[in-house]
């Protein structure tokens, strides 16, 4: 896909999504789209007709329903991000919730919370109360446009649902939103007054806890300066109790919250995307990185990590493999025989960092949702997402989320830098005299169904022999080694050791398509160029 001439460059206004019409939208709409549920819940636009009010009000009373059928009685955790749809998803969500009695916990004043609080207050109060298991709802799109809404759910293990929890209430949803039946709903003012809606400071245990996790005692010693961007996220309003609590220098550089985001630049494609993970979408960061020693920023739920290091964002792949090559130097109480987990995607520095720790790889399809049980039991260490989405074990070797913690992924970031004086690039630098370099790229393109059913369907071994350029595919597979579960998509092991894999994107009618070799960049561009042939052949 060709770079957009204003990637990088403030959205113009004509960018920007007409608000009015879109909350018009998501209540008077037909849905033209059912309830699907990808790696993160489901999600849509309501222009569109795929996230409107019935596709939530559908949602939620089945999660009523699922939980009375898995003998879930503790409180719902209920958070939601900044989009705009997320707060008139989040008034339908709480409408239903309230009507049909079921006791839900928000945010004190009402605030936004994010996906990995959400997470960890779930399973602190299941530790408490495991008699009464709680749950809870998200309502983000993540990363998506402003024009997206979302919504996902987390069972009592406080990660995102299994696929069959999701088949389960998408099922339940489809079929009220066929054959309509009464829902019972209460407008705000009488559900904000129900006597199972209740209010709780979610910010303060979150923010103490951080403690457990990153060494913020040695990040406060260091006087380090930190510059942090929300991108007008759900986290915006918990970074000054963190500076505050723990004594940290922090400047919040973009504390408003603007459900239009009218302060993003654009991405790769001319979209406002609040990607953390992309440079063009990072760019106002990028402008004030020499003010700070170390800068970093999140998504609108929080969940997702971008970190600035010498200037220069660092590509998702190359911090995950310094914070696990750190992580498993500095965390002397981690259980020895733990997994260190990653997505089958992501680069294969990480292999070889992990490799020479002594530790093994649990390799998994796309989703943190694979990630769960193995921290929630302390079998995984660690668990990351090549798209820079990750969590691991507090110091002492226990549970923190099972959701991706962008807070702890980016302070252990300073923490690495207070500890050993450098920042996470030079860190990198070193593990590639160590371990390797390789060149790494991921390409999305639209995808058709029809392309999409022979992606999911293709047999592997009718790629084996095939030649990309001079290379040969000796290896292919649809499953991941660590859990046999399906990928969605293929993976191919190349005659050097170079690999490339395909799947459809579980959020958008996009193919995602990954490369790395340890090759030079003409060896990049050829497998680039022609591995695609290989399953669709013209």
């Amino acid at each position: 896909m060709p770079l957009h001439p204003l990637a990088g460059q403030p959205a113009p206004p004509e960018s920007l999504v007409n608000q009015a019409a879109l909350i018009a939208d998501y209540y008077t709409l037909k849905p033209a789209a059912p309830v699907a549920f990808g790696t993160s819940g489901h999600r849509g636009a309501a222009m569109k007709g795929s996230f409107n009010e019935p596709h939530v009000v559908a949602i939620a009373k089945s999660v009523v329903e699922y939980r009375s059928f898995k003998g879930y009685k503790g409180p719902l955790f209920l958070g939601y991000d900044t989009h705009a749809l997320s707060e008139a998803a989040w008034r339908t969500v709480l409408s239903v919730l309230a009507a049909y009695e079921v006791e839900v916990i928000l945010s004190k004043n009402r605030e936004y919370c994010p996906t990995p609080v959400i997470s960890f207050m779930i399973l602190e109060h299941n530790q408490r109360y495991p008699q009464n298991l709680a749950d809870g709802l998200i309502i983000t799109p993540s990363h998506n446009p402003p024009q997206d809404g979302g919504i996902k759910y987390n069972p009592p293990h406080g990660g995102p649902a299994d696929l069959d929890t999701t088949e389960w209430i998408e099922r339940r949803a489809k079929s009220l939103m066929d054959k309509p039946e009464p829902i019972k709903r209460l407008s705000l003012s009488n559900s904000l007054s129900a006597k199972t809606i209740k209010e709780a400071d979610l910010i303060t245990p979150f923010v103490e806890a951080l403690g457990q996790i990153v060494d913020m005692k040695l990040i406060k010693s260091a006087r380090l300066r930190l510059g942090v961007d929300p991108l007008g996220g759900s986290g915006v309003h918990f970074w000054a109790p963190i500076a505050e609590r723990w004594g940290l220098n922090i400047t919040v550089l973009n504390p408003h919250v603007d459900t239009s985001f009218s302060f993003m630049t654009l991405d790769a494609d001319g979209s406002i995307r609040m990607d953390c993970s992309s440079p063009y979408a990072m760019a106002n960061l990028l402008k004030k990185a020499d003010k700070f020693d170390l800068c970093f920023g999140n998504d609108p739920d929080f969940d997702r990590h971008g970190i600035v290091s010498g200037g220069a964002l660092m590509e998702p792949n190359h911090y995950l493999a310094t914070a696990i090559y750190y992580l498993l130097q500095n965390r002397p109480n981690w259980p020895k025989n733990a997994k260190v987990g990653k997505t089958l995607v992501s680069s294969s520095i990480i292999d070889r960092v992990v490799k020479g720790a002594g530790r093994a790889i649990y390799e998994t399809p796309v989703g943190f949702k694979w990630f769960v049980s193995g921290l929630k039991d302390s079998n995984l260490v660690f668990g990351g997402e090549e798209s820079a989405g990750a969590s691991f074990l507090r110091q002492d070797g226990k549970v923190w989320t099972t959701d991706k913690c962008g807070f702890c992924m980016t302070l252990l970031a300073a923490e690495r830098a207070a500890k050993t004086e450098k920042l996470p690039h030079e860190v990198f630098n070193e593990i590639t005299k160590t371990y390797g370099a390789t060149r790494y790229r991921r390409i999305d393109s639209e995808l058709a169904t029809s392309e999409k059913d022979k992606l999911q369907n293709i047999d592997p071994d009718s790629i084996i022999g095939k030649r990309v350029g001079t290379l040969s595919v000796i290896e292919a597979f649809n499953r991941a080694s660590g859990n046999n579960a399906s990928i969605g998509g293929l993976k191919a092991i190349l005659s050097d050791g170079s690999w490339f894999a395909m799947r459809p994107s579980g959020t958008e009618p996009k193919m995602k398509f990954y490369i790395e070799t340890t090759g030079d960049q003409s060896k990049l561009e050829a497998i680039s160029q022609e591995a695609p042939s290989l399953v669709f052949r013209r």
